[in-house]
């Protein structure tokens, strides 16, 4: 099937029966949903994908696609999408730093194992591609369907069965039924309501990021670049913050900024109030104003470090937001979204094949050591970072030093090959072999 075949898919919006039978049923149809999805159906497995929204809907996001993340989407098979040849998707050759008085571009780097490129799309546009190319795959969507529960296969809740779910008609009324299946991945976002069902909280001692952002016309129509800031001020105090300003297709731009728990000013402030008071002194020639702001500015959370553990119970692995999957080192969620998702379907795969729970209860370890270690590193970047007498140091002393901030960039976005003999990696391999992955 080509690509612009998996954009035609009609995608289902209705439940079937008071009671369904499948091999795994996926909660949540946003990135670790909808790529699990595929990866399982690639598989050979019957899934139902159950969410609430109906596509395409937005998502608060800065939109962009690191080069990891493209990577990711070639894995899945959207390679029109990676290479931003198709229209919604646009392509970006590196990254443009501001911090004090310096500006230093950062081209993504030429490595054997990864793009050497990012893109942006909008995530009405992301999603929207990634459940089509779900069903495209042979999975089933249910959507405007809330899950309201796990279906225990005992009394004693150690094991589950499927899930319950309720939909609300075109005609007003309300339909429920249950999905019976033997897996249920868990990818419902950072609240995760049914995660919370399976007595797995967040564990508060793992960072957590908060990002607002709101779309923008703008003048620099031929902006080739994602932009970062380090100084992103209000009313005159430098905070412990990163902004960005990433370009869309459509000729507009993604505005956002955010930061970590560490920092005390993270409760009480007015989010919104600090865009707009950074917006309003970007260079005129940018044509960046409050005047240009394009719809209301919307914020949400970025769980971070693996925040709800154990990623596997009785039979339900947790994927993405859910787990809390996002780079504490730079937001990024989406890439190992889809990573978690081929690693999840891999140990649902050899489970169902088995009829056996042991595959599914090595998924946590298969993702501790992908990235387990780095994640520890990243829980003692935000503690630091979040004290803006680092910041400013980073401002002034780090951002004039192009070959650390060489380091640094690459570092902060996870461009290492284990295997490989470059220096940068090897000092990103050692160190993150040095703390435990846990």
């Amino acid at each position: 099937m080509s690509d612009t075949d998996v954009r035609a898919v009609p995608t289902p919006r209705t439940a079937p029966g008071p009671v369904t039978h499948a091999d795994v049923v996926v909660v949540g149809a946003g990135p670790a949903g909808a790529s699990t999805a595929r990866f399982l159906a690639d598989a050979g497995h019957d899934v139902v994908v159950i969410d609430k929204a109906t596509f395409p809907r937005d998502k608060v996001c800065g939109d962009a696609l690191t080069p990891r993340a493209v990577r990711a989407l070639q894995r899945l098979g959207l390679h029109k999408e990676a290479e931003g040849d198709v229209e919604g998707w646009h392509r970006q050759r590196g990254l443009r730093m501001y911090g004090g008085k310096t500006v230093l571009d950062l081209p993504w780097p030429e490595l054997p194992d990864w793009p050497a490129h990012s893109v942006t799309a909008t995530r009405e546009i992301f999603d929207h591609t990634l459940v089509r190319h779900a069903v495209a795959g042979g999975a089933t969507l249910w959507e405007g369907t809330e899950v309201t529960g796990p279906v225990w296969l005992t009394s004693s809740q150690e094991r589950v069965a499927g899930v319950t779910w309720r939909q609300r008609r075109t005609d007003g009324a309300t339909a429920e039924g249950t999905v019976r299946a033997p897996i249920v991945i868990v990818a419902d976002g950072s609240s995760s309501r049914l995660g919370i069902a399976l007595g797995l909280h967040r564990d508060r001692s793992r960072p957590m990021g908060v990002a607002i952002r709101a779309y923008y016309d703008h003048a620099r129509r031929d902006l080739d670049m994602m932009e970062g800031f380090l100084e992103i001020t209000s009313q005159g105090r430098l905070l412990p913050a990163y902004g960005w300003i990433f370009p869309l297709d459509d000729g507009t731009v993604n505005v956002g900024w955010g930061q970590l728990d560490s920092s005390h000013h993270f409760k009480g402030m007015s989010y919104r109030g600090v865009l707009e008071e950074w917006v309003a002194s970007m260079p005129a020639h940018w044509g960046i104003s409050p005047e240009t702001s394009l719809d209301r500015t919307r914020s949400a959370s970025l769980p971070m470090s693996h925040n709800r553990r154990p990623m596997c119970r009785g039979g339900a692995l947790l994927v993405g937001d859910a787990a809390g999957m996002v780079n504490p080192f730079n937001g990024e969620g989406i890439s190992y979204a889809i990573e978690a998702g081929e690693m999840a379907a891999e140990a649902a795969d050899l489970a169902l094949a088995r009829r056996d729970d042991g595959p599914l209860a090595a998924y946590p370890s298969a993702v501790a050591d992908q990235w387990g270690g780095y994640y520890r590193l990243g829980i003692a970047f935000t503690a630091v970072m979040g004290n803006p007498t680092i910041m400013k140091a980073c401002r002034d002393y780090g951002m004039p030093q192009p070959a650390l901030m060489r380091f640094v960039f690459r570092f902060m976005a996870h461009l290492v090959d284990r295997r490989s003999a470059d220096g940068i990696d090897r000092i990103i391999n050692g160190l993150s072999r040095a703390v435990p992955a846990a």
